[in-house]
């Protein structure tokens, strides 16, 4: 079976994020674009995050540019 745990990813700097760093947390993985009509949700996702923290809520968001061209920025226009 295929768990979460045996993948990284890539962060906005270039280092690679193992996702065993998070075991033990509940993840609510978030695909973003700055540019999106939905960028109000961060807010959002900010509020639920604060709120869940210290309960082992991690929140993980992946930019994302495929649609509709909507995060158009580089890694650091991005991270900013």
């Amino acid at each position: 079976m295929t768990s979460i745990y045996q993948f990284e990813a890539e962060l906005l700097d270039g280092k690679n994020k193992s996702f065993t760093d998070y075991e033990g947390k509940v993840l609510l993985i978030v695909n973003t674009a700055s540019k999106c009509g939905f960028t109000p949700q961060f807010a959002g996702l900010e509020k639920l995050y604060e709120k869940y923290k210290d309960q082992g809520l991690e929140v993980l968001g992946f930019p994302c540019n495929q649609f509709g061209g909507q995060d158009p920025g580089s890694n650091e226009q991005i991270g900013a």
